[in-house]
Parts: C-alpha cells; sequence; structure tokens
C-alpha cells in the first residue's frame, strides 16, 4: 500500500473563486447597541412573504418527513400556466444558481468556452471552472454595460453557451430588445444563449428585452428566473429556466434531484396566485429606487442606469472604506474591493442611511 497526502481531487477546482453573500445582518449595529442594522448586501426584497404565502408555507411544512415531488409537478404546471409555455418546457431548481448550473453541466464540459460579461453574476466563474470549461470573460463598457459586438466576436467553435445577464448584477444595466436581437442573429444556433433575467419585474423600460419573446422562436435561447428577488422567497431557493424540450430536459437530468422543496414549491405556487398584490410591494421597491438614484445624482454621483432592485456605485479604491462607513451608520452593502459597491434598494429608513453616508464619498 502506497502512501499519500489524501485523496486525489480534480485541478479543475485548483484556484476556484469563492462565493461571497452579503454579510448577514445582527440584531443590532454598532451605530448603537439598540440601532437596527439594515441589510443591503444581498439584493433580498426587505418585505417578508404575503399572509397568504406564509399561512402555504406553515401548512407545507407539516409534510417535511416526505421527499417532495421530484417533477415539481403542480409548480410547474403554475409556471406553464402563468408564461404560457408548454410544461415540458420548463425546468426548475435550487434558484436561479442552481439552474445555471445545470445549464453549464448540460452545455459544457473541459475543452469547451462559455462566454459572459464581467464584472456580471459573482457565481458565473464558479460554475464554469467546476464544469471544467474555460470562461471568456468580456469586459463591460464604460458604462457598466454588456459589450454585445465584443461578445459576438469572442465566439468560436470552442463556444457552447453565452450568459447575458440583464439587468446585469451588480452594475444594473438592462439589455435592448433590438441589440440582443442583432446580437443572437449573430450568434451560431448550436451556441445555447442563457438570458438571465432574475431581476426582470423590475425592470419598467418597455424597450428592454424580454427573453419570453425572444425564446419562442429561438430554440438555443433559454431563460431563466428566480423566486428569489420580487417574490421574496430567497431563503427557500426556487428557480426555473424556459427552454425549448431539448434543452429543458437536459436540464432536468443534470438537476439535483428532489432539489425543490415541498415548502419551497408550494410557496411559489401561491406567489404566483397572489401575483398582482405582490407585485405592488416591487412597484414600491422601483419608487424607493427612483427617489435614491434621485438623490445620489443630486450628491454628484455619476451612476449606471439601473433596471435592478440595487444600484452600483463605482468607488474603485475607496470601496472598501465606503463599505466600512456604511456598517458604521447601519447599513450593510457588498463590496467589491477595488471596483465598487452594490446597494440593494431596501426599506426608506436603510435607503436613508446609504444615502447619507453616499454623501461623503461623492464624486
Amino acid at each position: 500500500m502506497t502512501t499519500s497526502d489524501g485523496p486525489r481531487l480534480r485541478a479543475a477546482l485548483d484556484g476556484i473563486p469563492t462565493y461571497k453573500p452579503g454579510r448577514a445582518a445582527p440584531a443590532s449595529g454598532s451605530a448603537g447597541s439598540d440601532a437596527p442594522m439594515y441589510k443591503l448586501s444581498s439584493n433580498e426584497n426587505p418585505y417578508p412573504p404575503l399572509p397568504s404565502v406564509l399561512a402555504t408555507i406553515a401548512d407545507a411544512a407539516t409534510w417535511t418527513n416526505r421527499y417532495p415531488d421530484l417533477a415539481a409537478t403542480e409548480l410547474v404546471a403554475a409556471i406553464g400556466a402563468r408564461f404560457d409555455v408548454p410544461v415540458d418546457h420548463v425546468a426548475t431548481g435550487t434558484g436561479s444558481v442552481g439552474v445555471c448550473q445545470s445549464i453549464v453541466q448540460a452545455t459544457a464540459g473541459p475543452g469547451d468556452e462559455v462566454v459572459y460579461a464581467w464584472r456580471s453574476f459573482e457565481a458565473y466563474p464558479i460554475i464554469v471552472q467546476i464544469s471544467g470549461a474555460a470562461s471568456v470573460r468580456i469586459p463591460l463598457t464604460a458604462t457598466e454595460e454588456h459589450d454585445l459586438d465584443a461578445m459576438a466576436a469572442a465566439v468560436t467553435d470552442r463556444t457552447r453557451l453565452i450568459l447575458l445577464c440583464t439587468p446585469n448584477n451588480p452594475t444594473g444595466p438592462a439589455l435592448r430588445r433590438d441589440e440582443v436581437t442583432r446580437f443572437l442573429d449573430a450568434v451560431p444556433g448550436d451556441v445555447l444563449v442563457v438570458v438571465d433575467e432574475a431581476y426582470g419585474e423590475f425592470v419598467r423600460d418597455p424597450d428592454v428585452v424580454d427573453g419570453l419573446e425572444l425564446y419562442r422562436d429561438r430554440p438555443n435561447v433559454c431563460v431563466l428566473r428566480t423566486f428569489s428577488k420580487a417574490y421574496g422567497l430567497a431563503g427557500l431557493r426556487v428557480g426555473f429556466a424556459i427552454a425549448h424540450e431539448p434543452v429543458a430536459a437536459a436540464l432536468r437530468k443534470t438537476a439535483v434531484p428532489f432539489g425543490v422543496s415541498t415548502i419551497g414549491q408550494r410557496a411559489a405556487i401561491a406567489s404566483l396566485a397572489a401575483e398582482q398584490e405582490l407585485l405592488e410591494r416591487v412597484d414600491a421597491l422601483v419608487a424607493e429606487r427612483a427617489r435614491v438614484v434621485a438623490a445620489l445624482t443630486d450628491q454628484g454621483w455619476s451612476l449606471p442606469v439601473t433596471h435592478a432592485n440595487f444600484v452600483w456605485l463605482r468607488l474603485g479604491d475607496r470601496t472598501t472604506e465606503f463599505a466600512a462607513a456604511c456598517e458604521q451608520a447601519g447599513v450593510l452593502v457588498r463590496p467589491f474591493a477595488g471596483e465598487g459597491a452594490r446597494c440593494s434598494i431596501g426599506e426608506p429608513a436603510a435607503n436613508d442611511l446609504l444615502v447619507a453616508q453616499a454623501a461623503a464619498f461623492a464624486n
């Protein structure tokens, strides 16, 4: 028997970046023993699920001794009905990031390439590296937007997947319908293009792309959505993809079995049933977004246009200092050291604290 330093692990995992979630808020902040600490670091909906959804969650909890429905049959049917798509075009998973990992596993492996903008969703490079594929990162433009021309030019015969995050996390801009249509016309039909719309419910510009419109007559388009943000179910981990049947079937094959819990499935169904009431809350957050953007602009900030539930402050080497100042004042933001801070839109009181701290760092 030979000795070794331990099991031999895949070399693809060497140097893999670690996902950095937004810090959790303690019961009280450093601003004072009785002061709350607001969490604007994870793009969460600051409001709890609706009472009708909470009642559904409580009832579903009594079934946690049983495995959930593997196929999420009722949830898939509800999604199909809501978005007018066949049920075999729907695949669910543990949040949109879980579905995204299934997408990468289904399309790309060693020797393949995945193209995406950078900076964009922090999980993209992680799940691509896990698959053994290579990331092709295309820098954002000076206005923090996708450079679709450069992304199209980066496509090679090794490209298997393109990820379009719109609105883009963490910077906020969204892609326009006409520019995405031109982009798709330039991409080979055997390359899967994912339109990641985790923040789509916060969009109010009619010219912003709707991935579902593109998917309907383009077999190489997959739309990614989540119940975590607008629907306020981040803790239950429910996401879904809508794609043509061959792609959706592949996502079901690569999904973790029983990944979406019974509580998650039923809460998502109840949220769809109460969607109009839920979207009133989204409207309120959009109004708060406009208020925060106006206040920051008045301070002198040059902000990228945000269509999501957050704003991006390009702070460069002042980013860590800004995040520390916000924490001292009682509000947590998400710093990307050396680049900028992503600040979620939360309760009005939290937003007020953010704006007050930003004044000292305005350009």
